[in-house]
C-alpha cells in the first residue's frame, strides 16, 4: 500500500488542516446544522468512506465526476458522497452504491502535474440516499439528513474512551510501517473528540464494510465503543506482525553469525592442516580409486564430488549431495561371488530343502550346466506361478545356498508407486534410491539371487505403474544398463538370477509377462504333502516348539489324517499350523505335568487336538439319477470334484433355468449345450416335441460358492442328454472340457490339479480334450496311477462313452403329447 498522509497534502497547498479543526472545536453544531437541498449531486467513491467534519483528498476521473466537481466548486453547493459497493463498477446505480454517506462541501480542486484531478473534500453531517433521480450529466439522488448524538462534554466515560482510542491509534502508527512519522503527531494534537473519532475512522486502513459500520452509528458513544474495539484487533495484529518480523531478522542475524563462525572455525582449520569435511572428501577420492566402476561412472562420481566440495556444509543440498556420493560408494561396482558349480551337491542342496518340485530344479541344474561350460552368462529370469504354500519362495532361498549365492527377498504385494522400483530424482527432497539398487547394496554384490515375490499383486495409480519400470528390470536385453533416477548413471543388472513368484498370471502384464520363463509350481497330491510333512514339516515345528526329535511322533497315517479332514489347499502351509497346533498342546501339557502324556499322536487322538473333522472327502456319489455327472474343476487352492444335476418339469415353454451361483462364462455353457441338443435330437433318439412341453432346470450344488469358467462345457451337455434319455452315465466317471455351438471339445487348464481331485474322490475314469493329452504326458506316473483317460475331440465321442443304454430305475416318460398336457 502507498504510503501517504493525507494532512500533508493540504498543508503542502497552504491549508492548514488542524487550523481548520481548530475552529470548529467546540462548535460541532456549526457543521451538524447546514442546510441541506432534498435533491443533490451524488459523487460514488471507490473504497473510501467520508466521515463529518474530515478532510480527504480524493483523485476523480470520471467524466461525469469531474462535472459535478466544477459545477459544485463554481457554484458552491454541497454535494453527497457514498461508497460503491464494488470499486470495479464504473457507471454505478442506485444498488451499486451504499444507501448511507455524508454532505460534504468541495474545499479545493487541484490539477496535478500528472494530469490527474485531485478534490479536497470536508465532511459534514451524515445523509441517507433515497433514491437516484437523474444519472446525467452526472448523478443526483434524493437524500435526507441523519441526526447525530453527541455526548456532553462533562461525559467522562466518553472523554476515557476518546483517550483509550488515541492512545490505541498511536500504538497502531508506530508499529505499523504505513504510516509516516508524524502521523502520530497529528492525532495527538487533535483535541475535538467528535473529530479525532472521525479523523481515526477515515484515515485508518480498516475494511470498507467497516468503515460503513462506523458511519451507519448514530450515536457518536456507541460509534467510539467499536471503534475502539476494532483498534484493539488492529494493534494485536500488527504487534505479532512486528514480533514475527523481528523473530525473522533475529533468525537471518543468528544464521550470519554461524556462517563466519564457520568461515573463521575453516580457516583455523587449513592453518593446522585441513578440516574435516576436507579429509572426508580427501577419502572419498581415494576410495573411487579402488572401486571397480568405468571411466564415464567415475568421472561422474569425480564432478560430484567437486559439486560437494563448492558446497557450505550447512547448505541444504550438502546432506543431499552427501548422500548420493555415499549411495554410489556404496553399491557393489563389479563385485561377484564366486558360484559353486558342482551340480552334484546342487541337486542334493534342492532335494534335500524341497520335495518334488521337479521342473523347477531342471530348470536351475541346466543354469549351472551353462554356466560351468561358457564361464559367463546371462541369468535367466524365472517366474514361478502356482498356488499359495506350495514353496515357490522359499524356494528362491535353496537356489542361492545351491549356487553359493547372496539372497534377497523383495516382496511387492501392493507397490503401486513407479519410484519405488526406479527411485527419486535426487534434487528431491528425502530422495532415496529404487528397492532394486537398495537391496544390492544390503547384500553387497551384483549377482545374488533376487526374488520378486508376488508380482502378480502390483498395482498402478497416479503415481505410475511399477510393472512398467520392472521390463527394463527383467529384460536380459535391457538390464544390462539399468537406470536408477536417483544414482542417474546405468548398473548392470545382467548377473542378477532374477525369480519371480505369482499366484495368478491373470493379472500380470502382458509385455511383463513375456519377459519371464514361466514355470509351474502346481499343488502336491496328499503322498508328497506326506513325505514333505514327514521330512521338513514336523522337525521344523519341533525346533520351533522347544521340543526334541523323539519327544513327538506324528506317524504317516495321523498325518495322511490330518490333510484328508483338516486342510484343503494345493500347498502345506495350512498343514504347517494344524502340526503346530498338536505340538503347542503337548508342551502346555508337559509344562503342567512334566511329561507327555502322547509321544505317539494316532489319528484318534486328532479330536482331542485339532477338535472336529473340517472337511469330508468329496466322493463320487453314484450314477443311479439321471442328469447327475461328476465334473472337474479348478480353484485356488487346487482341484475339486463339482456334481451338475439337470430335472425336468413339465410346461409350456421349455424354460431353461440355471441356479448355483454361476458366472455368466458357465451360464453360457449350459446354454450351449442345451442348443447343441437340440439341434442334434436324432442323435439321441430325442422327440423334438419335449423342448417344447418340458421345463429344464439345471443346478449346480454349493451355491454359496460362486463358479465360472467354461472347462464345466461337457459336463453340462452329459447331464443335459442324461436327463433327457433318462439313461444313466457311466459308474466312477468325470469329466472336464469346454464345448463350442458345433459340438467340438476345447482344451482346459488346471489339468494336474483336477486329476488329484479325481483320485482323492475314488474316480477311475476321466475324459478329457484331445489337445490335453500333452498336459498328461508332462504328469508323473505317480499322479496317474489308477487312472483311465478317454480323448476326445466332439460331444457325440463324449455321449458314446459317458450314456450307458440303461435306462435309471424311476425313469420319466417323456414321450407325453403337447395335446394331452395341454388338457
Amino acid at each position: 500500500m502507498k504510503k501517504r498522509n493525507y494532512l500533508s497534502d493540504i498543508e503542502d497547498r497552504n491549508e492548514n488542516a488542524f487550523s481548520v479543526i481548530a475552529d470548529f472545536e467546540g462548535n460541532e453544531e456549526q457543521l451538524m446544522d447546514i442546510e441541506v437541498d432534498e435533491i443533490l449531486p451524488v459523487l460514488p467513491l471507490r473504497n473510501m468512506v467520508l466521515f463529518p467534519g474530515v478532510f480527504m483528498p480524493v483523485s476523480v476521473g470520471r467524466k461525469s465526476s469531474l462535472k459535478l466537481v466544477r459545477e459544485a466548486e463554481k457554484k458552491g453547493t454541497y454535494i453527497a458522497v457514498v461508497c460503491q459497493k464494488v470499486a470495479d463498477t464504473e457507471t454505478p446505480l442506485f444498488e451499486d452504491l451504499h444507501t448511507i454517506g455524508t454532505v460534504a462541501k468541495i474545499v479545493r480542486v487541484l490539477e496535478m502535474p500528472d494530469q490527474t484531478t485531485t478534490v479536497i473534500l470536508q465532511g459534514s453531517k451524515r445523509i441517507e440516499l433515497k433514491e437516484i433521480t437523474e444519472v446525467t450529466p452526472y448523478l443526483k439522488g434524493r437524500v435526507s439528513t441523519l441526526n447525530e448524538e453527541i455526548p456532553a462534554k462533562d461525559d467522562k466515560e466518553f472523554q476515557a474512551l476518546v483517550e483509550a482510542c488515541k492512545d490505541l491509534t498511536v500504538r497502531y502508527i508506530k508499529s505499523s510501517d504505513m504510516f509516516p512519522q508524524d502521523s502520530a503527531f497529528a492525532i495527538k494534537n487533535i483535541t475535538n473528540p467528535m473529530f479525532l473519532v472521525d479523523f481515526i475512522c477515515t484515515n485508518l486502513p480498516l475494511k470498507k464494510d467497516e468503515k460503513i459500520e462506523l458511519l451507519r452509528i448514530d450515536a457518536l458513544r456507541a460509534r467510539t465503543y467499536r471503534l475502539l474495539e476494532i483498534l484493539n484487533r488492529e494493534v494485536q495484529l500488527a504487534e505479532i506482525k512486528e514480533s514475527i518480523q523481528m523473530r525473522a531478522r533475529e533468525d537471518i542475524d543468528q544464521q550470519q553469525r554461524e556462517y563466519f563462525l564457520q568461515q573463521q572455525i575453516k580457516t583455523i582449520q587449513d592453518e593446522l592442516g585441513g578440516g574435516s569435511q576436507e579429509q572426508e572428501l580427501e577419502e572419498m577420492r581415494k576410495k573411487a580409486e579402488t572401486i571397480k566402476w568405468n571411466e564415464e561412472v567415475k568421472s561422474t562420481f569425480l564432478k560430484e564430488v567437486d559439486k560437494l566440495e563448492r558446497m557450505h556444509p550447512q547448505s541444504p543440498d550438502y546432506s543431499v549431495q552427501l548422500n548420493y556420493l555415499q549411495t554410489m560408494m556404496s553399491l557393489p561396482w563389479g563385485v561377484y561371488t564366486t558360484d559353486n558349480l558342482n551340480l552334484t551337491n546342487a541337486e542334493k542342496t534342492l532335494n534335500k530343502d524341497h520335495y518334488g518340485l521337479e521342473k523347477v530344479k531342471e530348470r536351475i541344474l541346466e543354469h549351472l550346466a551353462v554356466l560351468k561350460l561358457k564361464g559367463d552368462m546371462k541369468s535367466p529370469i524365472i517366474c514361478l506361478y502356482g498356488p499359495p504354500g506350495v514353496g515357490k519362495t522359499s524356494l528362491g532361498r535353496s537356489i542361492a545356498a545351491a549356487l553359493k549365492r547372496k539372497y534377497i527377498r523383495m516382496s511387492l504385494g501392493g507397490v503401486h508407486d513407479e519410484a519405488e522400483i526406479r527411485g527419486h530424482r535426487k534434487t528431491y527432497i528425502g530422495a532415496m534410491p529404487g528397492r532394486i539398487i537398495k537391496s544390492l547394496i544390503k547384500a553387497g554384490s551384483s549377482n545374488p539371487v533376487f526374488i520378486l515375490d508376488e508380482i502378480d499383486k502390483v498395482s498402478a495409480d497416479r503415481q505410475g505403474d511399477p510393472s512398467s519400470a520392472l521390463l527394463e528390470v527383467l529384460d536380459p536385453e535391457q538390464n544390462t544398463t539399468f537406470h536408477d533416477n536417483f544414482l542417474d548413471v546405468d548398473y548392470d543388472l545382467s548377473k542378477v538370477m532374477f525369480i519371480a513368484t505369482a499366484n495368478n498370471l491373470n493379472t500380470i502384464p502382458g509385455p511383463l509377462l513375456d519377459r519371464m520363463e514361466l514355470i509351474e509350481v502346481s499343488g502336491y497330491i496328499t503322498e508328497e504333502k506326506i513325505e514333505i510333512a514327514r521330512r521338513h514339516l514336523v522337525p521344523k515345528e519341533l525346533e520351533a516348539n522347544g521340543m526334541k526329535k523323539n519327544d513327538i511322533k506324528i506317524p504317516k497315517n495321523t498325518l495322511e489324517a490330518i490333510i484328508e479332514s483338516y486342510t484343503r489347499e494345493s500347498g502345506v502351509r495350512e498343514l504347517e499350523k494344524k502340526i503346530g497346533k498338536i505340538l503347542r498342546k503337548s508342551a502346555r501339557q508337559y509344562a503342567t505335568d512334566g511329561y507327555f502324556a502322547k509321544t505317539e499322536i494316532k489319528p484318534g487322538d486328532l479330536y482331542e487336538f485339532l477338535g472336529a473333522p473340517e472337511y469330508t472327502r468329496d466322493k463320487y456319489q453314484g450314477n443311479e439319477y439321471a442328469g447327475v455327472v461328476t465334473g472337474l474343476a479348478w480353484t485356488a487352492v487346487g482341484g475339486e470334484i463339482l456334481f451338475v444335476e439337470t430335472s425336468l418339469s413339465r410346461g409350456k415353454g421349455g424354460r431353461l433355468t440355471l441356479t448355483g451361483n454361476l458366472g455368466d462364462v458357465m451360464k453360457e455353457s449350459a446354454m450351449l449345450a442345451l442348443e447343441y441338443i437340440k439341434a442334434h435330437a436324432s442323435l439321441l433318439n430325442l422327440d423334438e416335441d419335449i423342448f417344447d412341453n418340458w421345463n429344464i432346470h439345471v443346478h449346480v450344488p454349493e451355491g454359496a460358492i460362486p463358479k465360472d469358467g467354461p472347462s464345466a462345457g461337457i459336463t453340462m451337455a452329459t447331464s443335459l442328454a442324461s436327463a433327457l434319455t433318462q439313461r444313466k452315465v457311466k459308474a466312477n466317471l468325470a469329466m472336464t472340457g469346454e464345448i463350442t455351438l458345433r459340438g467340438k471339445v476345447l482344451p482346459v487348464g488346471g489339468i494336474k490339479e483336477k486329476i488329484l481331485a479325481a483320485k482323492r474322490a475314488g474316480i477311475k475314469e476321466i475324459i478329457l480334450s484331445d489337445e490335453n493329452r500333452k498336459n498328461i504326458e508332462e504328469i508323473q506316473e505317480i499322479y496317474l496311477k489308477g487312472l483311465t483317460f478317454h480323448y476326445v475331440k466332439d460331444v457325440k465321442e463324449v455321449f458314446a462313452i459317458a450314456l450307458t443304454d440303461e435306462k435309471v430305475a424311476d425313469a420319466i416318460d417323456l414321450s407325453v403329447k403337447k395335446e394331452k398336457i395341454e388338457k
